[in-house]
């Protein structure tokens, strides 16, 4: 009977070692890159807006040319602004603290800013002498920065909304063995010297923007929503419209009377003729991707970029006819490699391929398009094509181009580290 005893005890002593063993083994698949947030106040957050020295970029994101000026965004950290008055020698003048920006719009030395949640408005008169005049506070979807590439999930059970804000994250290995409420699975949900007094008028976004002005009225494309404010008093500006347009809104472009959205899924058309109250016209969907859009007469040019959290791996440039604005035709079709923004100027169409470079195409038989230039092993990400010069942004880097004897040709490189 002892024997028995014996050989039972040490049989559960062997069982019990042999499920711990298996308890403390992690599958390495189970365990996924999660992103703990860090936050700080929305007072503090609030309160950090401020003027600075030039500093080195950390990511280059949209491009804005307002006068002989230039406004670089550092993504989610603010503006560096830049004196091109000499396109061959740029020359940094300050940096605006905006935190969790990502688009400007400038309209007769206002200059209007995203700021996580709120609409934030400077008088930049004097670039010496900065000024914030207003804020308006809870206008647009609560932004997030993006996680970094690779997360799988973030974790956002500790963060109080109603009175913190994301300005970063940790990077923590887990084990996830469910989906949960708090927190979400990831695609992001954001919203990426002695100085003269700057000209008036209004000045000249990229493809990537979200901010657009239109006479007194200023658009801003949220991920879902589209906000309108009425800027007739610049220092004062009031809400008019904040209603749904569409689903992953990332873009907007304005050609006359109509709005044209990009969108993960397609192009959105919207009507402007009553300013404050933007109305749907149409449609067009594409592959799922990123998407930003440019309009030259009758004819739109978008990119789609798949990979990453854009969707699918097929990259292309579509030709649509815009002619019919209730109906938008896919005329062609272009293959691409990674493609973020994209402009035209008279008979040019330029692309930004991501790491493949800038292609130049002619666009003087469209839809068929001729690549006539390609400016290769350098990063591109977005381009204003201005009457005298063509600026593109990318990699930290701001590159100048001539249009000289109908030739594109580097006039100059601005390394903004």
């Amino acid at each position: 009977m002892k024997n028995c005893y014996s050989f039972i005890s040490i049989l559960l002593m062997a069982l019990m070692l042999f499920f711990t063993s298996c308890e403390k083994q992690e599958n390495p698949e189970d365990m996924q890159m999660v992103a703990v947030p860090v936050t700080m106040s929305v007072a503090d957050f609030r309160a950090s807006v401020s003027i600075q020295e030039p500093k080195t970029i950390e990511q280059s994101g949209k491009i804005y040319a307002y006068g002989n000026y230039l406004f670089i965004n550092d993504v989610s950290k603010g503006v560096h602004i830049i004196d091109n008055s000499d396109s061959r020698a740029p020359e940094k003048l300050n940096f605006l603290k905006i935190p969790q920006n990502t688009d400007i719009s400038v309209k007769d030395d206002m200059l209007f800013a995203n700021s996580g949640m709120d609409l934030v408005v400077f008088d930049i008169s004097d670039l010496n002498n900065i000024k914030q005049v207003e804020r308006i506070e809870e206008v647009f979807q609560n932004f997030q920065p993006p996680a970094p590439e690779g997360t799988a999930y973030v974790d956002t059970q500790n963060v109080d909304f109603n009175a913190e804000i994301i300005t970063g994250y940790v990077m923590e290995k887990r084990k996830i063995e469910r989906a949960v409420t708090d927190g979400w699975m990831l695609e992001s949900t954001a919203f990426n010297a002695d100085v003269a007094a700057v000209a008036g008028g209004t000045g000249t976004g990229g493809s990537m923007a979200r901010f657009n002005i239109k006479d007194d009225y200023l658009y801003v494309a949220g991920i879902n929503k589209m906000n309108v404010f009425d800027i007739s008093e610049l220092d004062n500006p009031k809400e008019v419209f904040n209603e749904y347009v569409g689903w992953q809104i990332e873009t907007i472009f304005n050609q006359g009377d109509y709005m044209y959205l990009g969108s993960a899924t397609g192009m959105f058309i919207y009507s402007i003729e009553n300013r404050e109250k933007p109305t749907y016209v149409s449609e067009i969907s594409h592959v799922m991707g990123c998407d930003p859009v440019v309009v030259d007469g009758d004819t739109a040019y978008v990119t789609i970029r798949g990979g990453n959290a854009c969707g699918q791996n097929f990259s292309q440039l579509e030709v649509i006819d815009v002619s019919d604005k209730e109906n938008p035709q896919l005329l062609k079709t272009y293959e691409m490699d990674s493609p973020y923004g994209l402009g035209f100027k008279d008979n040019w169409l330029f692309v930004c391929d991501g790491d493949s470079g800038l292609k130049i195409y002619d666009k003087t038989e469209s839809p068929e398009l001729t690549l006539t230039d390609h400016f290769q092993d350098i990063n591109t990400y977005d381009v204003i094509p201005l009457e005298d010069k063509l600026l593109m942004i990318g990699g930290n880097t701001l590159h100048q181009y001539t249009y000289k004897n109908n030739q594109i040709n580097l006039l100059s490189s601005f390394n903004l580290n």
